[in-house]
């Protein structure tokens, strides 16, 4: 009994070591680094840094040595741990009297759910400070999907210079990097303000914070006390294949008189050789003390009477596509800042939103619609769905292809069947169905990119049976579909766009049948827009209005014969003559 027992405690000690095991991850193991928020990624290598070296000749000492920092930068992973364990090694710690060690020596942790939601993990005090810094998050368990896990995005430290990292998991559950996304990001050149300083944690400086409630990427240019608007930067950004470039020197650059005019409008002109992404012009913040300190006040806004200057001016020489943002619009108040210099957590907050606010304006064609707000997903374990996202942008942007297909997991698991290949034999097609979309993660695709870079001269969208399943409204979901057609148009008006119904599926046929009446009413069509009908051949021939199940597979997604009667039905009313 004894020797029972002896070995029961020893098999329990090992057992119990295996599960108290760690795996570690390297982002530099790669090819590419797993390091987003910077461009020249593949260039700069296997360093936390935000320049190449071929920049060290040309940039100010200042600058470049700040550009070994790790401000905004982020690892995106994905694991279904409970136990996640962050190892690095910063080169020295920033000692500053105005932030937080959290802040500008510190890692934050914000997890994505398999909906999309996105939320703070606290590490609850769990570091660890030596040489290498260990901080340790607990006990996380995902709402939803718990199996799948969250998504996560690692904030680095903003104001020191971050020599190596390890993520750890628990051993036995699962972890995968995530690539930087391919899409075009914000670029922000500025000040401390934009670099970090001085919200208490990583995760609240403006630039993340806009990353983060935009799901744009952002590549943080912010040099502390360095942002003077010399042309090595603006040659260095005109390298970048920006969504919009803001430019926030002024903090650092107020005090350079008519020389603002002259290095600004240099500096624009050289951006528009390259792009004719828009470019917002940024005012100094407001003083917070300008009742007793007027005189700081009226320097501060003396700086920005010539950046207003440089702005009319460059508007008269007709460029196009530029914007500017007032200090009255940053909106910052007395209890903003940390020492009237810094922004603290409110003031990040208030730059986050004002910046937000003239996104809108800018960026008005991405402008979300409310019943669907743009989110994306992974609820599909079957694939991944941010690498395919970013294969379908590499997709459309390399193969110049003739047809779009937009759907779901009907439309994505078409390509697999013999009829996809006989029915665009000789046709270059992209097909851009996800697993488990819904209308809301289509808008975010569009959003993001997946139809930049190519002129088909057809696009087929089939969505919704996914937020019926969900049990929204028909008329909702008509309505989002038809929202997105528009939306489909408005990015592509060359194409054709052909609305396929959606297919009946099994215990559902009268809903679908509703909706896709309410699609029928609402969808105008033209020359250019037409909606497809093809669930006869999928129903019974009895008039029951049920399905065929022979069919199906499951129900819901066709078969082999099932996907060869749609193919024969819709071949001749989506194929371009």
């Amino acid at each position: 009994m004894n020797k029972k027992l002896l070995l029961c405690a020893i098999v329990w000690l090992v057992c119990g070591s295996l599960l108290a095991q760690t795996t570690w991850f390297n982002p530099m193991e790669g090819d590419e680094p797993y390091i987003c928020g910077r461009a020249w990624n593949t260039e700069i290598g296997k360093s936390f840094a935000r320049m190449p070296e071929r920049f060290k000749a040309t940039m100010p000492r200042s600058v470049w040595g700040l550009s070994r920092q790790s401000a905004g930068l982020m690892i995106r992973f994905r694991t279904n741990s409970p136990t996640i364990q962050v190892k690095y090694k910063i080169a020295r710690e920033g000692g500053y009297k105005n932030m937080a060690p959290l802040c500008h020596g510190g890692v934050d942790l914000y997890g994505t759910d398999a909906n999309g939601n996105t939320h703070w993990i606290g590490n609850h005090m769990g570091w660890k400070y030596a040489d290498t810094i260990t901080v340790t998050f607990k006990e996380i368990k995902a709402p939803s999907f718990p199996h799948r896990g969250l998504e996560y995005q690692l904030y680095l430290p903003p104001y020191s210079e971050t020599t190596s990292l390890q993520i750890g998991v628990d051993a036995g559950t699962d972890f995968a990097f995530l690539p930087q996304s391919p899409e075009r990001p914000i670029v922000v050149y500025g000040s401390s303000i934009v670099q970090g300083a001085s919200p208490s944690r990583p995760g609240l400086m403006w630039t993340n914070i806009l990353q983060r409630e935009t799901d744009y990427p952002v590549v943080n240019l912010g040099f502390s006390g360095s942002a003077l608007m010399e042309a090595p930067l603006f040659e260095a950004m005109s390298e970048i294949d920006a969504r919009v470039f803001i430019l926030d020197p002024m903090p650092n650059s107020h005090g350079l008189g008519e020389e603002i005019f002259k290095r600004m409008t240099w500096g624009v002109r050289k951006l528009r050789e390259k792009s004719q992404a828009p470019i917002l012009l940024v005012e100094s913040s407001s003083t917070c003390d300008s009742v007793f300190k007027p005189e700081l006040y009226r320097k501060y806004r003396a700086g920005d009477a010539v950046l207003r200057k440089a702005y009319q001016h460059l508007l008269s020489e007709g460029v196009k596509n530029l914007y500017y943002l007032s200090h009255q619009e940053l909106g910052l108040g007395e209890d903003s800042w940390i020492e009237g210099v810094h922004p603290n957590d409110l003031g990040n907050r208030e730059y986050a939103d004002a910046y937000k606010k003239k996104l809108k304006e800018i960026l008005s064609e991405d402008t979300p619609n409310p019943r669907y707000m743009p989110t994306r997903q992974f609820r599909d374990g079957s694939y991944d769905w941010t690498l395919r996202h970013n294969e379908v942008m590499r997709q459309n942007r390399t193969t110049d292809p003739e047809i779009l297909m937009i759907g779901n997991s009907i439309t994505h698991g078409w390509q697999w069947d013999a009829s996809w290949e006989k029915m665009f034999r000789g046709r270059r097609v992209t097909n851009m169905g996800f697993g488990s979309d819904r209308i809301e993660n289509v808008y975010w695709r569009i959003f993001h990119g997946e139809l930049e870079g190519c002129k088909p001269s057809t696009i087929c969208l089939q969505i919704g049976i996914n937020n019926l399943a969900k049990g929204e409204r028909e008329e909702d979901i008509a309505g989002g579909i038809v929202a997105l057609s528009a939306l489909i148009r408005q990015r592509q008006p060359q194409a054709r766009l052909c609305v396929i119904k959606i297919y009946p599926c099994k215990g559902m046929e009268e809903k679908v049948a509703r909706l896709n009446d309410c699609l029928q009413q609402l969808l105008p069509q033209d020359a250019h827009t037409v909606l497809l009908d093809a669930n006869a051949v999928l129903l019974r021939k009895d008039n029951s209005g049920k399905i065929d199940e022979t069919l199906f597979r499951d129900g819901v997604h066709p078969n082999g014969i099932g996907y060869k009667l749609l193919a024969k039905q819709l071949k001749e009313k989506i194929l371009p003559k």
